[in-house]
């Protein structure tokens, strides 16, 4: 039975088809929208730490956190970053 895992990002998830369809649609964003790296990356570890996160989507409003914390216009809904 294959584990599944409850705190991790869609590009930490062992599928290859979830991690080359999120990295399609990120090189698909325009570089003016996308937030810079280092809060991109910054997001994306408070995302971690979050009891709402579910195997890369959010159950507040049931987005993939990596798309949103991308876009430089991306915010949290919890108001976390």
């Amino acid at each position: 039975m294959k584990k599944i895992c409850k705190r991790c990002l869609l590009q930490e998830y062992d599928e290859q088809e979830y991690r080359e369809k999120l990295g399609r649609l990120l090189e698909l964003m325009e570089e003016s929208e996308k937030a810079q790296e280092a809060v991109y990356q910054q997001r994306l570890e408070c995302c971690k730490e979050c009891e709402k996160l579910v195997t890369g989507t959010c159950l507040v409003c049931g987005c993939y956190v990596e798309l949103r914390a991308a876009a430089k216009s991306g915010r949290c809904p919890n108001h976390a970053w």
